[in-house]
């Protein structure tokens, strides 16, 4: 099974992302129900497998052997598409990675049934590193770590959608989104690796902090995307966001820096128009006009530079250095 897109193409990482293709087919292919078949369909093929592999860079950074934590970096993908899957009915996106989404081909309720399931297979996958010799007071830690992403990650979602409902142009609310809702699983990626893998305190937090921020910076550039991509690459639709209302990045420093007249037009766009590809247009025409993609851009840059800080921090190793890569591959990809 390829293992797809330009994040993983680095000496190494393909390996670890076959490893992780390999086990989520061993699990789902040939599943007896239709609750397999649904799973099945949400994971694979495969997407980036980026949190996985963070996480098996992660363990493996602190000397940790890949083979024993793949359960939990497989369900860490479960977990991912999961979130995937809820952020799709609730956005009613009828698209993902290029094909119809979940809830569009099968319809809400089973949706959300597999979405559930996914999620208990994310601490189950945790709990069965125990069976491949990672020690139960790890596996406990690294379950108490994920389970805070968890929680964050629906905090983050809940305060999103105030946010939505608020038509607040708020920055720094924006930022808090992106650390809960996103950020968060990247972090309960790199701090369970780092866990499972017998890292020292010191190594734990410094993984802890690279995922939160490498997230952060994931978020941000994820945002401009719908003003530098077309759907055809991101596999994503690019009017989400203006059809959702949801005030991004970009938007909230365009809104910042633009006349009285194109905040008008941002807030008519985003909250009034009932035609999303001219809306996108609008949004789209102030957000390259005011220069709120570069100061977008300079802020995901820094988020990337704390990331990539922090794993400096740690022992010289072929992990540590594809953890620095992926700081800056987060921020220069196209999809």
């Amino acid at each position: 099974m390829p293992v797809q897109d330009s994040l993983i193409q680095r000496d190494g990482v393909e390996p670890l992302g076959q490893l992780v293709a390999d086990e989520l087919e061993r699990r789902w292919a040939g599943g007896a129900d239709a609750l397999d078949a649904i799973c099945y369909y949400s994971l694979v093929p495969t997407g980036k497998l980026f949190r996985p592999i963070l996480l098996l860079d992660s363990a493996q950074a602190v000397g940790g052997d890949p083979v024993a934590v793949l359960p939990a970096a497989a369900g860490a993908e479960c977990g991912h598409v999961a979130s995937l899957i809820h952020d799709d009915i609730i956005d009613q996106d009828d698209l993902r990675r290029g094909r119809p989404s979940v809830q569009s081909k099968y319809g809400i309720n089973d949706a959300i049934v597999a979405g559930d399931a996914l999620i208990f297979d994310l601490f189950a996958s945790l709990a069965e590193c125990r069976r491949t010799g990672v020690p139960d007071s790890r596996v406990a830690r690294a379950l108490g770590a994920v389970a805070h992403a968890g929680l964050d990650l629906c905090r983050g979602q809940s305060l999103e959608a105030e946010l939505t409902a608020s038509r607040r142009f708020d920055a720094a609310t924006y930022i808090q989104v992106a650390i809960l809702k996103t950020a968060a699983f990247f972090r309960g990626a790199c701090e369970s690796g780092a866990i499972l893998g017998g890292g020292s305190s010191e190594q734990v937090a410094a993984l802890r902090l690279y995922g939160e921020t490498i997230g952060t910076a994931f978020q941000i550039h994820d945002d401009l995307l719908a003003y530098l991509s077309k759907s055809e690459v991101t596999g994503k639709p690019d009017v989400s966001d203006v059809q959702n209302g949801r005030v991004t990045l970009p938007v909230i420093l365009a809104h910042e820096a633009g006349t009285p007249d194109e905040r008008r037009q941002l807030t008519d766009a985003l909250f009034r128009s009932s035609d999303a590809e001219q809306a996108l247009t609008v949004v789209t025409r102030i957000v390259r006009n005011t220069g709120a993609i570069t100061a977008a851009t300079h802020m995901a840059r820094t988020y990337a530079e704390t990331a990539r800080n922090a794993v400096l921090t740690l022992p010289p190793s072929p992990s540590r250095e594809r953890l620095t890569f992926f700081a800056d591959a987060v921020i220069n990809r196209d999809y």
